[in-house]
Formats: C-alpha cells, sequence, structure tokens
C-alpha cells in the first residue's frame, strides 16, 4: 500500500477555469465535432470552425478479447485482420466528423467493411466462423452526464466488471469515485460546467470531458491493503531503472497486439528498456537491440500511451495518424520517473518467467468495451491511498500525476502469449492465490510520475473513438531478461530481499 503522509495544497479558479474551458461544455457530453480539427483552420480563415454534431461514440463488439483458439499458422494473417478492423473504426469516427451525411451511413459502411475482413479472418482459420458469430455490428453509443458519472449505452458487457481479485487498486472504482460533486464547476471554483464556452470536448473535439478530471482531495482513501504473506509466501522485491523513454522512439505501434502493422496502436507510445520496438520487431530484434536500463542484461521493452497536455501546442505528429490525424494532440509530457519493480506472491515462491513472455494490462478500448480489463489507475503523489480508474486527478499544487500498472502475476505455465493476449496469464486472487493450472511469477509494477503545467487538463493518448477516457489506460510489456538476471530476480523476491 503505497500511502504517505502529505500536505494538502490548494487549487486556484484558475486551474478550474481551465479544464472546462478545454475540456468538454455542455453538462459534460462526450461531442463529436463536425469539421473539427486538431489544430486549427489552415485556411484563411485563421480561425477553428467547430461544428457540434452528436454526443457520442462508435461502439464495436472487440474481435481481438473474443478470440481464445487461434491456430498458430494463422496468427499473423489474424492479427493483421484485427488491425484492419481497428483501422476501419478509426476511419468511421473520423467520417462522422467531417461527414455532414447520417450516421447511419456511416456505420452501414463500418459494418460492410467489417463483414468482408471477419470472412477473412475465418478463413485464415479454416473456415471456421464460430468465434464470430454476432460480432460484426457496430453501433451508435450515446454519451451522456447524469450526476457528475459518465453515462453511455455500453454494449460491451457488464460494467461493473469481474475484477478478478487484486486487480483493481482503486477498490471500488465505479461511480463517483467516492470524490463527491464531480462535475467540474460549482464549488471549485465558480465556474459551472453549463458555463462551459464551446462544445467541443478536449483541445481535439474528442475529450476528455470536464467530467473526466476530480479534485484529489475530495476522493476518500480506498486502497485496500494487501494479502498478508503466508509462511510460503515471497516478500521480496527486484527493481531495474531503465530511465523515462526517449522521444525519438516513440512511435504508434503496437508489436503485441498488431505486429507488422504500421500504426497498429493508432496513438503514440513511450518506450523504455529495449530500443528496438517497433512494428516489425520479433524475438531475434529484441534480442540483438540495446537497452536504457542500467543492468544491460535487461533488454525487456516496456511501453504505454503517452500523456499530452491539452495546452492548445502542436507536436511534430499533429499531422500524422496516431497523432493529429486521430485526435492525439496537445504537447506530450515526459515522465519525470518510471519506477519498475517485479514483487512476490501472498501464497508462493514465485518461478521465472519465460523469456519473450507478452503481458498487456488494461484495456485501451474499456470505454466501449466495459471495464472488466480496465486495471490502470491515476492518483497524486502525496495521495497515493487514493486511485482512480475511470477519472484523471486534479493535483494540488506540489503534487505530480501518478499512473499506476499491477501486471497479471500468474502464468499458465506454457505460452508466452495467447489469441488474445490475455487467455495464458491471470491476475492472483484477494488472499494472493493463482487459479488453478497457473505458477505464480514476478508481479511487474510500473508506476510513472509527471508534472503537469499549472492550470492545464491532460489527456491519455488512445484510439480516436475511445474519447481519451481516463479507464482506457493501459500497459505492455515483453520479458527480455537473460536467464541469469530473471533468476536473479526470482532468487531476490523468495528470499525476501529487495534487490536492484
Amino acid at each position: 500500500m503505497r500511502q504517505q503522509t502529505h500536505k494538502r495544497g490548494r487549487f486556484t479558479n484558475k486551474t478550474v477555469a481551465i479544464v472546462a474551458a478545454l475540456a468538454l461544455g455542455g453538462g459534460g457530453a462526450a461531442i463529436i465535432a463536425a469539421n473539427a480539427s486538431a489544430h486549427g483552420d489552415k485556411g484563411d480563415s485563421g480561425q477553428n470552425h467547430t461544428v457540434a454534431a452528436k454526443a457520442g461514440t462508435i461502439q464495436c463488439p472487440d474481435v481481438g478479447q473474443k478470440l481464445s483458439d487461434v491456430p498458430e499458422r494463422a496468427r499473423p494473417k489474424v492479427d493483421k485482420n484485427l488491425a484492419e478492423l481497428d483501422n476501419q473504426v478509426a476511419k468511421a469516427y473520423q467520417q462522422m466528423n467531417q461527414e455532414q451525411g447520417s450516421s447511419d451511413a456511416v456505420l452501414s459502411r463500418l459494418n460492410d467493411e467489417r463483414s468482408r475482413t471477419m470472412d477473412n479472418i475465418g478463413s485464415a482459420m479454416g473456415g471456421d466462423n464460430s468465434q464470430l458469430q454476432g460480432m460484426t455490428d457496430c453501433k451508435w453509443q450515446e454519451v451522456a452526464t447524469q450526476g457528475g458519472q459518465q453515462q453511455g449505452d455500453q454494449q460491451g458487457g457488464d460494467q461493473q466488471g469481474d475484477q478478478q481479485g487484486g486487480q483493481q487498486q482503486g477498490g471500488d472504482q465505479q461511480g463517483n469515485q467516492q470524490g463527491g460533486d464531480q462535475q467540474g464547476g460549482g464549488d471549485q471554483g465558480g465556474e459551472g460546467a453549463n458555463d462551459v464556452p464551446g462544445n467541443a470536448g478536449g483541445q481535439a473535439g474528442n475529450g476528455p470531458a470536464q467530467d473526466d478530471f476530480v479534485d484529489i482531495t475530495k476522493v476518500q482513501p480506498n486502497v485496500q491493503q494487501p494479502p498478508q504473506a503466508q509462511q510460503n509466501g515471497s516478500t521480496g522485491t527486484f527493481a531495474t531503472e531503465c530511465g523515462v523513454g526517449d522521444p525519438k522512439l516513440r512511435n504508434s505501434d503496437n508489436v503485441i497486439v498488431a505486429p507488422g502493422v504500421g500504426n497498429g496502436a493508432h496513438h503514440t507510445h513511450d518506450y523504455v528498456g529495449n530500443d528496438s520496438n517497433d512494428a516489425f520487431a520479433n524475438n531475434q530484434t529484441f534480442e540483438q537491440g540495446g537497452t536504457s536500463c542500467k543492468n544491460q542484461d535487461d533488454k525487456s521493452t516496456y511501453y504505454w500511451p503517452v500523456v499530452r497536455a491539452q495546452d492548445g501546442k502542436d507536436e511534430a505528429d499533429a499531422n500524422e495518424l496516431g497523432g493529429g490525424q486521430e485526435g492525439n494532440v496537445g504537447t506530450i509530457l515526459t515522465p519525470t520517473s518510471s519506477k519498475i519493480e517485479f514483487k512476490g506472491n501472498a501464497q508462493s515462491k514465485v518461478t521465472a518467467m519465460p523469456k519473450f513472455l507478452r503481458i498487456i494490462t488494461g484495456d485501451a478500448k474499456a470505454f466501449t468495451n466495459g471495464d472488466k480489463n480496465a486495471n490502470a489507475s491515476w492518483s497524486c503523489t502525496g495521495f497515493e491511498d487514493r486511485q482512480l480508474t475511470d477519472k484523471y486527478p486534479l493535483c494540488p499544487e506540489g503534487s505530480s500525476v501518478t499512473r499506476t500498472f499491477d501486471f497479471q502475476s500468474c502464468w499458465d505455465g506454457q505460452n508466452i502469449d495467447s489469441a488474445n493476449h490475455r487467455d495464458h496469464v491471470a491476475f492472483a486472487g484477494e488472499d494472493g492465490s493463482c487459479p488453478g493450472g497457473f505458477q505464480a511469477i514476478p508481479q511487474l509494477v510500473n508506476t510513472i510520475t509527471y508534472d503537469v503545467p499549472a492550470n492545464t487538463p491532460f489527456a491519455v493518448d488512445g484510439f480516436p473513438e475511445q474519447l481519451h477516457k481516463p479507464i482506457t489506460d493501459h500497459d505492455d510489456f515483453i520479458n527480455v531478461m537473460s536467464e541469469d538476471l530473471m533468476n536473479e530476480a526470482v532468487d531476490c523476491i523468495n528470499s525476501g530481499k529487495q534487490c536492484g
């Protein structure tokens, strides 16, 4: 439990007013804006024309997470077609912005494209379409706010989520986060949501919303104590220091989910550790790559979506896919620190991770998928005893924004990956025990810290249709430690030492 004593600071009225001005107005509804520009009108007018359109986004069944049985030989073709499904949704979302026609026409074209692509997936799997039934059609998801909570016609399943034991650091993360008035106005500076000028959400017009922010000082402590270690438990920790990321290595690929596909993430990642991570990297690439880690035997790759200040400024990718073309705008914030630590298991000793094991924690599409796999949490330094999953924290003066990612710590003992990139690993239960057939491995915990400029809202990069919601935060890891270093980490953790 990361609880510290802290001195409470004050928010200025200006902080709340600027969050309101750059985030979403009109009561906090997520707005798709027709003709919205990520960086202003480049025509002769010198003005940014933003026309309010429908409130909502596109929700599609997440085919990738439903696939549990894909033949190994079929995975390259399946992965490329899954990436094409993401590309189709991103383009359809842009068309919603740009076209004056009915959203029904856009959805109809999208669903036709998806049907053809899913036929390709079925063919790659030997004509087996049984796992794809009922997953073709996308829908329009209305988004509105009531009482400070984000509301929507969530087609993605049970929104309460199956959190599998210790998955949610923040305790009860549903609803209003125990944060009192989440409207972002009223008592936080006298500027109510309805006073916000304009209808565009965030700098690019696709979020975040004003209701996505909450004053961390008004959130009640909600972090639960970890399970008590049993006699055979492993209580040590192993840390690896890998820096905060080189801006020159940033890209919008995702080698785990979309190998061989450029811009497979549709948003930009920061990378630490291995310096050769892009869409076309493979295990040999990682083995031969360099590393930013102080211990050169750790060539693992650790990567996560960048965070951008919604400051009205352009980055170098303002006109590129993965950047401004897909609604990811503003100044990219370089972390002030990235703490990478591996922990033990309360019930048992841990076993070594296999080399090239791939793990994703969190869900980049949690806003439309539902929160079953949402796992990343947001907080502020000095307030680590309160963690948020579906809100961005507004930190008082002198406090920094933090993101914490707890990775799955149970492994099936056989596979370094799975068709949906989840089934081969699992979270431990509330008592720390692994599910049947799984064994405990060192648990990666990554905590990233940012100094956000004063009076500036911020947003995590994401798929354009996810509206930059904080619940979509996620983190990725591929283990490329040498066998000796991994064994050293295991021995350290199992013997109760703090190493690295």
